[in-house]
């Protein structure tokens, strides 16, 4: 078994690793601190993917981000996916593990969707339930991802940001705040993204991300956005990030592009950005 020293992530840039970026980002980084990897793509036994990780340990900080334990579903966890998250993080010892507030699976089917849920109680506790057993069992604290939204459930209780800082307390998780979900969410459901940020526990943000996202518009002609993450970061967001920086100060902030991934240097110059956007925050 490797294992890698336990480093926190800085307060600087950090990109999600892509495979066919690994000489670049050996050979010039820019201001790349941290990298990100999608849990899922690393839970085999060895190969060219795992050694890479253990090159790339040895000079970045990682950042674990899970996309299948459905944290939100009804059923129980999967506890053989939980088992090799926990082998995949022992392994690694990454500086975070994060996950998102939604649910992708029922029953033995998987759904290749994040999807969204009411904030009910009944949901509150499901998710509370879930969130302590994967903190036992991988004997770390996670972040978890507020989500972006296409629709608002008509039976929810209390707002997403209520539902999160309900979490956190019954939890004590942190949260990964997605700066892109905020807006997408915002802008489809009709609110102001900067009040949406004024009510985020930003005190329990460990994390925040950035990503791409693609305009369109709904059967009424209303703009409807989609977090497609296949893109550069659009101007508002960056601008939310600033409003963001400047409420909760520095944090480690990734930059995600996970579909057209571009050549190296097109990321990197994202990443640029946001160490600017970093520097300009008061430590």
């Amino acid at each position: 078994m490797f294992d890698a020293p336990h480093i926190p992530l800085p307060s600087l840039p950090g990109v999600g690793y892509k495979p066919q970026h690994f000489a670049e980002i050996l050979a010039d980084p820019g201001p790349v601190e941290w990298l990100e990897i999608h849990a899922e793509n690393y839970m085999g036994a060895g190969g060219r993917p795992l050694a890479q990780l253990r090159a790339l340990s040895e000079r970045f900080a990682f950042s674990v981000h899970g996309v299948g334990l459905s944290i939100g579903g009804a059923d129980p966890l999967d506890r053989d996916h939980l088992a090799r998250l926990k082998t995949l993080c022992d392994w690694l010892q990454p500086a975070s593990f994060s996950e998102h507030l939604a649910w992708s699976s029922h029953d033995s089917t998987f759904l290749n969707d994040l999807l969204p849920l009411p904030y009910t109680t009944p949901t509150l506790d499901r998710v509370c339930a879930h969130i302590h057993q994967v903190q036992d069992v991988l004997g770390r604290r996670m972040l978890l991802e507020n989500p972006s939204s296409y629709l608002a459930f008509a039976e929810s209780e209390m707002e997403e940001t209520e539902f999160l800082s309900q979490v956190v307390r019954r939890t004590g998780c942190g949260l990964l705040l997605d700066v892109n979900n905020a807006f997408v969410s915002a802008t489809n459901l009709r609110y102001a993204p900067r009040a949406y940020i004024d009510a985020f526990p930003l005190d329990a943000v460990g994390e925040i991300h950035l990503g791409g996202h693609d305009e369109d518009a709904d059967d009424g002609g209303a703009p409807l956005l989609i977090d497609s993450h296949g893109c550069a970061v659009a101007d508002p967001v960056w601008a939310l990030l600033d409003h963001t920086l400047g409420k909760c100060g520095p944090r480690p902030v990734l930059v995600e592009w996970d579909t057209d991934v571009p050549d190296w240097p097109v990321l990197a110059d994202e990443a640029r950005r946001a160490e600017r956007a970093l520097q300009r925050v008061p430590a």
